[in-house]
């Protein structure tokens, strides 16, 4: 009898002792039939679907609700001027300013931001100008009020901030 040459010899090697995982022989599965393999990919992306989909009716609802409280704010928030002319120190006021700012909480904690206007360069993708006045200390196209405060959902607009521009010096009179 000859004997088995080293190259058909498995010789155990150190670290096959240590793990005897790596010394077992890898056995190869099956390949799938096509159209199993395909219905399965089907079903990954019709999965993946039906969560986009949900995902963005969650946003919207989110969203309308959103949508729905800022005029309700924006009532308050008038209401709160009204009773801080009267007094800061009245306990209108004051209760007042702890639901103001419970409700600016819950918006910041809802992933809201206000979007930043007055003094800022008008921007029509954020701002929608209701009217332009003239200014002899303020450029042309900045903004000098805010009117209605405008508001984003991460980097969606949920409504434009309504603000009053400048429209630059008065014109000079010619002779």
């Amino acid at each position: 009898m000859t004997e088995p040459s080293p190259e058909t010899t498995q010789q155990a090697k150190p670290e096959d002792v240590a793990n005897p995982e790596a010394a077992a022989p890898v056995e190869e599965t099956a390949p799938l039939n096509p159209i199993t393999a395909l219905t399965q990919e089907v079903d990954r992306w019709k999965d993946l679907s039906y969560r986009s989909q949900a995902e963005l009716d969650n946003f919207s609802k989110r969203a309308d609700l959103l949508r729905a409280l800022f005029p309700i704010l924006d009532n308050f928030d008038m209401g709160l001027e009204a009773a801080r002319a009267e007094s800061e120190k009245s306990m209108i006021f004051m209760g007042m300013s702890m639901v103001g700012r419970q409700l600016h909480d819950f918006l910041r904690e809802s992933g809201v931001q206000e979007i930043e206007a007055l003094g800022k360069t008008f921007d029509p993708n954020l701002h929608e100008a209701v009217s332009q006045e003239t200014s002899a200390d303020i450029a042309e196209g900045t903004i000098l009020r805010v009117t209605r405060r405008g508001y984003k959902l991460k980097d969606r607009m949920l409504r434009a901030a309504s603000v009053i521009v400048s429209s630059g010096p008065a014109p000079t009179p010619e002779a």
